[in-house]
């Protein structure tokens, strides 16, 4: 048997003839590339890989060889569709994207949507994002936000999409893919729960608590001291305050922000009910025109993908041949396809950059029904 240092040593020199084999491949892959420019083929040809595979594998001498040159082989056919979309992007064939880039999203007072009632989360969010002047109306549902838009009796709508220790809001994803909404912004906030009640409640008074079902999650450590309380749950903290200071009932309480106290004249019982101090909703903004501001930081998207191994793996390598970074994926089931599933994904960047454009290229190409969600 021979020793270890030269068992290497083979292999050094097997290793070197597989790199300079790559390169001579990925000339060649380059000049493919050049006559897929000039006829306008597509770079992705799922039937010519499928087949090339398929022979490949018969030319190993085992099942377990079999499955690495499979491995191997839809790695290196990956990395060459990727320089042959970036050879596409060079040349300028990639076209443009449907979205406009604007210096400002708006001018004047804007009209804005959120859900909920005076004193919701939402309106602290669309408040911070467009300040005291803007012209805004409130509706029931996040459906009814949305719809809004859509049809644009409003601008834009301000909608909770994550929150630091809840989770993300499932219902937002949905919608985003239902209506042909796109996002424009986002505002993060600090959320600070308070219990509240009619002026001269004592805790001895109270029965029944109102909130929204995060709130009530996010307090539950503090509602665990009062076993006896009903927890009932609403659309929205602010429709909870508002049912309290309605009622006129002292047995009743909501958990709500400090500004839904005040504007709904009930007493703040205790500050900072939810245990998390940390504890923020990041809020999007969004409209109904494919734009985005020209020095937006971060895009959304999302796709579909085939029930097959290794099919996720292969769609989030085009962010690491771009060099893109990714921050965020979330993933929902797809209705009436059971087992099968849409992502969300986050990644900095701009619709304006190369890396980009070619990553969705390369996305568009390879995914089933790629949409971008935004760039903000």
């Amino acid at each position: 048997m021979e020793d270890l240092g030269k068992l290497r040593e083979r292999i050094d020199g097997i290793d070197r003839e597989i790199v300079s084999l790559y390169e001579k491949r990925m000339k060649i892959s380059e000049q493919v590339a050049e006559y897929k420019i000039e006829t306008g083929k597509k770079v992705f040809d799922k039937q010519r890989e499928t087949e090339k595979l398929t022979v490949l594998k018969s030319l190993a001498s085992n099942d377990f060889n079999r499955h690495g040159i499979t491995e191997l082989f839809e790695q290196i056919m990956s990395i060459s569709r990727k320089r042959q979309y970036q050879m596409l992007t060079e040349k300028g064939a990639l076209g443009r994207l449907p979205f406009i880039g604007v210096d400002e999203l708006y001018s004047g007072k804007a009209r804005v949507v959120f859900q909920g009632a005076e004193g919701a989360y939402s309106q602290a969010a669309m408040l911070q994002y467009f300040g005291d002047q803007v012209s805004s109306f409130h509706v029931e549902t996040f459906r009814d936000a949305m719809i809004a838009i859509d049809e644009g009796s409003a601008d834009f709508a301000v909608l909770p999409i994550e929150n630091s220790t809840a989770g993300v809001v499932s219902e937002i994803y949905d919608l985003l893919v239902e209506f042909e909404n796109y996002i424009v912004g986002e505002q993060i906030i600090r959320i600070e729960h308070c219990l509240m009640g009619l002026p001269g409640t004592k805790l001895s008074d109270i029965h029944t608590v109102y909130s929204h079902p995060q709130s009530l999650m996010q307090s539950a450590r503090y509602l665990q001291e009062y076993p006896s309380w009903r927890q009932i749950s609403m659309k929205n903290n602010a429709f909870a305050a508002k049912k309290v200071q309605e009622d006129g009932d002292k047995s009743q309480a909501a958990i709500a922000s400090e500004h839904a106290a005040k504007l709904y004249g009930l007493e703040v019982l205790k500050k900072g009910v939810n245990q998390s101090s940390s504890n923020s909703t990041r809020f999007i903004i969004v409209t109904n025109q494919k734009v985005f501001k020209k020095d937006a930081g971060k895009v959304s998207i999302c796709f579909e993908l085939p029930h097959e191994s290794g099919s996720l793996y292969h769609m989030l390598s085009h962010f690491i041949y771009n060099d893109l970074n990714m921050n965020k994926i979330e993933s929902r089931p797809i209705e009436e396809r059971n087992w099968e599933y849409r992502f969300f994904i986050d990644f900095d960047g701009n619709l304006a950059d190369s890396s980009v454009k070619n990553a969705l290229r390369g996305l568009r190409d390879e995914a089933r029904n790629l949409r971008i969600l935004g760039n903000y």
